[in-house]
């Protein structure tokens, strides 16, 4: 999904709200005005953290953060867990709980309001008009063999791993795998995350190899893009996914909330709806 001049702008007004170096700002405007014009927002994010870098040093420590959100979902994972089993579908109820999980982001939104993401959870009913897609995804589930997550944001991932083991219940014989960011970028998951709240108990864990926030193919590892090349479904979780693997020829779900205007605009829905499609 290649960049467009709103989701430039909203970049860049982000690097001005935090940095007021000129030089920096005029280093990373000169990035936004002559870019390529195939390049996805987590591909731009990547340079700008490059030249961040350069000027003031290493990124804001999310560790803190991210081990808060993971604490606080772990915190809920044995209620979440009842209320998922008790449910009429369970695999349906554990894909909306994960999507309600990509709220925790804080790349994409200026607050993160603790209180909003545990109101979500009033709601895990998948909506009529998903339906079908979700059909869809049960019946390639039934079929194939090789299953691959692309996971996003930490506490997020503790949702992702009730939902993994709702579909190894239904579909015992996928091979599960689960490609994480290859160091850290905002909050979002790495390696380390994902065994801290247990994410490789029915899957296996792998690196993207590189810190941008998103999955962009040609900048993986070779172990994760034979994974890609391999997988028979791919579930893509959050906006950052979407924007760097959808348009690039692969069958994929996605499974995000609409947290930007890009989003909200592009689906024509309100706020924080959750999205639940199939390219």
């Amino acid at each position: 999904m290649n960049l467009n001049e709103s989701c430039a702008k909203c970049i860049y007004d982000k690097q001005l709200a935090k940095y007021d170096d000129p030089e920096y700002l005029a280093e990373i405007k000169t990035i936004l005005d002559n870019r390529p014009e195939k390049i996805s927002s987590p591909e731009i994010v990547y340079k700008f953290d490059k030249i961040r870098e350069k000027y003031f040093g290493e990124a804001e420590d999310y560790t803190d953060i991210k081990r808060s959100y993971n604490d606080l979902v772990l915190s809920m994972e044995k209620d979440l867990r009842k209320r998922i089993s008790e449910s009429n579908d369970p695999l349906a109820t554990a894909l909306v709980m994960s999507r309600i999980g990509n709220y925790i982001d804080f790349g994409a939104m200026n607050t993160v309001d603790t209180d909003i993401f545990l109101g979500l959870f009033s709601d895990t009913e998948m909506r009529d008009d998903e339906k079908k897609v979700y059909e869809g995804f049960c019946k390639e589930c039934s079929k194939a063999k090789n299953f691959l997550l692309l996971t996003d944001n930490c506490g997020e991932v503790v949702l992702d791993k009730l939902m993994l083991e709702e579909l190894h219940k239904k579909y015992p014989k996928l091979e599960i795998k689960v490609i994480l960011r290859g160091g850290d970028v905002l909050n979002d998951a790495t390696l380390e995350d994902a065994e801290y709240v247990g994410l490789g108990e029915n899957a296996k864990l792998i690196s993207s190899g590189v810190k941008v926030p998103g999955t962009v193919y040609s900048m993986l590892s070779e172990e994760a893009k034979n994974a890609v090349d391999d997988a028979d479904i791919i579930l893509s979780k959050g906006q950052g996914n979407y924007e760097a693997f959808a348009g690039e020829g692969r069958h994929a779900f996605y499974l995000f909330l609409c947290k930007c205007d890009l989003f909200i605009n592009r689906f024509n829905v309100p706020k924080l709806t959750g999205m639940f499609v199939m390219e």
